[in-house]
């Protein structure tokens, strides 16, 4: 360590343990340990802050956000903009979520009541049926200190017992509970190291789960997703786990190690469906084996599909398996495998692929199907009887988002849709035939808001002339003098698209007299997989470059200037973020990234960085290296360069996108911008990568961002 930086970083430390108002954050040693990849030297100045957990990382990141805590604080308005978010939590009334409807016409979902901090599992017997709270994480929360979160969970076809996963912290390392719903005891002791969802065999006797192996002292991160096996559990009786699927279970399948799987059920079925991904793309493989067979010596599994069928999703029901795929129809159709001896080659085509838009989802129902159809940011369903190749489209309330609730024994001939739009808190509405009615089923319904919302869709020229779609919201009758706050935000990545929604924040971006831009660059799905593609591997840079594009048009447009143009990307959306605040940062005055995929370059020596190669490339291929390189924020930074001011993000226990991506960027933002503006690192150590964050933790961090983003624009002004 130079003893000039060691002056400085003592220095700053000093000041903020003396608590000075105004202390500058610490300055990071360098220790540049470069890679000599396909003949290119990629420097890496900071690569020790990898070792999260060493005293030194730790101190570094703990100096960092303090002093970025302290300097949120000093922004006027800070406290105002917080008091607003918490007015919207509350007066969004109950929010109900991951609604499951099972035999029985018994209802399970997510319900976080109006002033409530967290999400319970409720269930009602009935759409009209009194609510009775199942699981309510709050109490472990209050045994350990640390917020918890249900991640996943899945009742079994009898109504008997509820397996579900929980976690503390954020970090989505969920633990598998199993829960006698007469009772409310604990059936058997939790099982770790299971984050998604669970199958109950059909006779609701046992269940099938993943698990993922636990690391050796010494063993690489990466190793985390090799080799997971599927187990056949019956807690009931006290039976161990036992292995049914994996790599090293079923080695005559000749999976990979990546190969991560589910072993899919329904009551009406006499087969077992295993799927498996690489926990990031759906295109995976497919088996089919007699459900009867689980766990006996010699179950045959059959291959039905593989990656190049290009499923998205799979449906089960009686002697059929439902697929949504895009393989010869980029913008999605729908097929069906007779288990008995097909496969996805030989499936018949039941919902045709699109003229325009693309297929977002399917749900089945008793005697059909139902898909939603995507234009831009709307999502409408269609329905399509036996036979119905076409479908009929269904009409809703007006423009918005439709989603199907999950109803997996599909035995219903209605269907429960959640209907998102721009203005007001989703609601669930029913849908009968080609019908649909508002259905009732929270207890408190949001405030109304004063706010009248403006929605355009426009498109606009990119680089290369290729027209991109986005929405802009705001405040309606708002002047466009070039002087307003504006918000671009893009993810575009693995074909998820933006769409409608309500978010608080967003209304109080927009109270203020803020824009929001929501991009659907190349890199998302919004126009199938072709417009996938275009922005994927050694295409990605088109996915930053839309976003500049959107930019300037904006300011033609005279929605804001550079002087009020800021932007927001979160996750895999770091890339478009990142990406395109370095790439022209004379059209920002801000940004925020929010645990974003920063070093593109290192991203696949983490544990789930390296289940992302099939999404951006691998660093061992020479042509997707060179992409990385281009994709990586952080390598894109050069020394004397006015960036604007940045706002990282990140939770300490994030386990999808490792938080030294964020202290790494803030580190050489810090080093190398000429500008003056501020790089903050902002850490959460109770949150993760936002799912399981409580309202309070999305409230208080929005604040910050919109403070720190109206501070940057010359809307707000610092306390001295």
């Amino acid at each position: 360590m130079k003893w000039t930086n060691f002056v400085a970083a003592a220095a700053a430390l000093l000041a903020l343990h003396l608590g000075a108002a105004r202390a500058a954050p610490p300055v990071a040693e360098v220790e540049n340990q470069p890679s000599v990849l396909h003949g290119v030297t990629v420097p890496d100045p900071y690569r020790w802050m990898e070792d999260v957990k060493s005293p030194r990382a730790q101190a570094w990141m703990q100096a960092q956000g303090d002093a970025t805590r302290a300097l949120l604080d000093r922004i006027e308005g800070r406290e105002q903009i917080a008091a607003r978010m918490a007015e919207l939590s509350r007066g969004r009334g109950d929010v109900l979520r991951d609604l499951l409807r099972m035999p029985g016409d018994r209802l399970y979902y997510l319900k976080r009541g109006a002033g409530e901090n967290q999400y319970k599992l409720v269930m009602r017997q009935g759409l009209g049926g009194p609510e009775r709270v199942l699981v309510d994480p709050a109490a472990e929360t209050a045994r350990t200190g640390q917020p918890h979160a249900i991640n996943h969970f899945k009742p079994s076809w009898d109504g008997r017992y509820l397996a579900y996963g929980l976690s503390a912290g954020g970090s989505e390392d969920a633990d598998l509970r199993v829960l006698d719903i007469a009772s409310g005891k604990a059936v058997a002791t939790p099982l770790p190291r299971v984050p998604t969802a669970v199958h109950w065999l059909p006779d609701s006797r046992g269940l099938l789960f993943n698990q993922l192996k636990e690391l050796a002292p010494g063993e690489p991160q990466t190793e985390f997703f090799m080799d997971s096996r599927v187990f056949l559990w019956r807690p009931a009786v006290g039976a161990a786990p036992l292995p049914v699927f994996g790599r090293t279970v079923t080695p005559a399948l000749g999976l990979e190690r990546l190969d991560v799987a589910e072993l899919i059920t329904a009551p009406s079925s006499r087969w077992v469906v295993a799927r498996t991904t690489d926990t990031t793309v759906p295109e995976g493989k497919l088996f089919v084996a007699p459900v009867a067979a689980l766990g006996r010596p010699g179950i045959r599994w059959r291959a039905i599909g593989e990656p190049a069928d290009k499923m998205q999703e799979v449906a089960l029901k009686a002697e059929r398996l439902f697929v949504l795929t895009h393989a010869g129809a980029p913008r999605k159709r729908v097929v069906a495998v007779d288990l008995k001896r097909g496969t996805l080659k030989t499936a018949a085509e039941v919902a045709a692929e699109p003229a325009s838009g693309v297929l977002e989802w399917m749900q089945l129902t008793r005697g059909g199907l139902v898909v939603g159809h995507r234009t831009g940011t709307t999502i409408q369903p269609r329905r399509h009887a036996a036979g119905d190749r076409a479908g009929q489209l269904v009409a809703l309330p007006g423009p918005g988002a439709a989603r199907p609730t999950d109803a997996p024994a599909a035995d219903h001939d209605d269907l429960i849709l959640r209907y998102a739009t721009w203005s007001d808190t989703d609601r669930h509405l029913r849908l009968q035939g080609t019908r649909t009615a508002e259905l009732a089923l929270r207890s408190e319904a949001p405030a109304p808001l004063a706010l009248k919302l403006q929605a355009s869709d426009v498109e606009f020229a990119s680089h290369d002339g290729v027209k991109v779609p986005m929405t802009v919201l705001h405040r309606a009758g708002l002047p466009l003098d070039g002087r307003n706050p504006v918000l671009v935000i893009g993810y575009a990545s693995y074909g998820f698209s933006m769409t409608a929604g309500f978010w608080p924040g967003n209304i109080s971006w927009m109270e203020r007299g803020g824009v929001i831009a929501l991009v659907n660059a190349r890199g998302s799905g919004v126009h199938g997989e072709a417009w996938h593609r275009a922005g994927f591997k050694q295409t990605k840079r088109n996915t930053w470059l839309d976003g500049v594009a959107a930019a300037r048009w904006l300011i033609a447009q005279g929605y804001g200037s550079a002087a009020t143009m800021t932007a927001l990307g979160g996750s895999a959306g770091g890339i478009f973020v990142g990406r395109a605040t370095t790439s022209a940062p004379e059209l920002f005055a801000a940004a925020v990234y929010s645990v974003g995929v920063l070093d593109a370059v290192r991203s696949e020596e983490s544990a789930n960085g390296i289940t992302n190669i099939s999404e951006f490339g691998s660093v061992k291929n020479a042509g997707e290296f060179a992409a990385l390189v281009e994709m990586s924020t952080y390598h894109a930074i050069r020394d004397g360069t006015a960036y604007p001011g940045v706002l990282l993000v990140h939770g300490m226990n994030d386990p999808r996108v490792d938080v030294w991506h964020s202290a790494k960027t803030a580190a050489r933002l810090q080093a190398a911008s000429s500008s003056g503006r501020p790089a903050l690192l902002r850490l959460d150590l109770q949150a993760g990568h936002g799912v399981g964050s409580t309202v309070s933790q999305r409230d208080a961090e929005e604040a910050d961002i919109q403070a720190f983003l109206l501070w940057q624009t010359g809307k707000l002004k610092l306390r001295d």
